[in-house]
């Protein structure tokens, strides 16, 4: 009976959950440096957390992941960060102790961390790196390892994080249609030589006011960019180019805050980022949008700006964030009833355009289909256009558990 008992107890303390997803993607047209139009990929993740006391819990979640066009590697082992160029096999996404005594909460370990109020492009979330491998406009979060301490009061809260180990964003492959190439570099063949990692970790602060008619929030971070530049040999006689990856030193000030009006809410968010690092720049992103909400929609609309304040730009770059800058952002939600939804999300700059529309459906407890459809437009020139040949429709079969 003591045995029942006490498993009951374990029971009741231990949550899980998870899903099963299969998601395919169709491109109506091929890529100079990519022929392929259709690609699979296959996912299962598995999250679980038990309670050991009333102040601590433990969390953790597993990836496994297959897919057609060798984003993801082949080797089965199971990898503890996310250094790798190409998605792991089997992963450990996140592996977290969380602490709460009073005012105070602390979480050690991989941990998935957002900072800032505005959307689509969010300018002080440094500590959130995340996964451009299939696509440069819909990506998805990386865990980072970290220390992380808040103190919570009736108006203001204080966040400090130390991540002694650093994290990069996942870019795409140089082979695959989401790096796209020059077309000066049309015949030359590009070696990833690897990556060049920072030698000492990153640590950030942020507090959080709450007032009767608004909320702001002030920020610092002292690290690196999680996007990469590229130190780059070229060898004439082979025709062959090689690309090194490296990540700039960066130090951030940043604030963000959200007045709600009697018909809408404002938001606004800002930093500015600075570099010792040659060939980075100096720079502020902002962004200022509404949210409005009418009856099942649920509006977002502004713009997110840029300003370069010094410094030499290094053209072997990739930066998403910057890329959405000078741009007019929205994004719309209809929730059509419990089990249907339909978003669009959108991005208009002066050269370039996304739009992306995407309809969700529920089917009983555990499943649900999800087809959408990404329109890409605009010149070489820009970085949003520069994807024009990678407008894509997708459709994504999820059984969660």
């Amino acid at each position: 009976m003591t045995g029942l008992l006490l498993f009951a107890l374990l029971a009741q303390n231990f949550e899980q959950r998870g899903f099963i997803e299969n998601q395919a993607l169709f491109y109506p047209q091929t890529a100079p440096n990519d022929r392929a139009q259709a690609v699979d990929q296959a996912a299962i993740r598995w999250e679980a957390s038990y309670k050991v006391a009333p102040w601590l819990k433990l969390s953790g979640s597993l990836d496994a992941r297959a897919d057609t066009h060798r984003q993801v590697d082949r080797t089965a082992q199971l990898t503890l960060d996310d250094r790798t160029t190409q998605r792991p096999a089997l992963s450990l996404r996140e592996l977290n102790a969380t602490i709460h005594k009073g005012k105070v909460t602390a979480e050690f370990g991989r941990q998935i961390i957002r900072w800032g109020k505005t959307d689509i492009l969010t300018p002080t979330d440094r500590f959130a790196p995340k996964d451009y491998l299939s696509s440069v406009v819909d990506s998805d979060f990386l865990a980072v390892p970290a220390a992380r301490i808040t103190i919570a009061g009736a108006n203001d809260t204080l966040d400090a994080i130390w991540q002694p180990w650093f994290t990069p964003s996942r870019t795409p492959l140089l082979g695959q249609r989401w790096t796209a190439l020059p077309p000066e570099l049309n015949g030359v063949t590009i070696v990833d030589v690897g990556a060049r990692y920072p030698g000492r970790g990153q640590y950030g602060l942020r507090w959080n006011h709450i007032a009767p008619r608004y909320e702001y929030s002030l920020s610092y971070f002292d690290g690196f960019n999680n996007l990469p530049l590229f130190n780059a040999s070229f060898d004439p006689a082979t025709a062959t180019a090689r690309a090194q990856r490296f990540y700039p030193s960066m130090r951030m000030c940043g604030a963000d805050a959200a007045i709600p009006l009697p018909w809408l809410t404002v938001k606004g968010e800002a930093g500015y980022f600075t570099s010792t690092t040659p060939g980075e720049q100096d720079y502020v992103l902002y962004v200022i949008q509404v949210e409005r909400q009418v009856k099942e929609w649920s509006l977002v609309g502004g713009y997110a700006g840029e300003a370069v304040t010094g410094g030499a730009t290094n053209p072997l770059s990739f930066t998403p964030d910057r890329g959405f800058a000078k741009s007019f952002v929205g994004h719309a939600t209809l929730t059509i009833d419990v089990n249907r939804s339909l978003t669009v999300e959108t991005a208009v700059r002066s050269a370039g355009s996304f739009v992306r529309f995407e309809y969700s459906q529920a089917y009983g407890e555990h499943w649900r289909l999800t087809p959408g459809v990404a329109w890409i437009r605009g010149d070489m020139t820009d970085f949003l256009g520069q994807y024009h040949r990678n407008s894509y429709a997708s459709l994504a079969v999820r059984y969660s558990f």
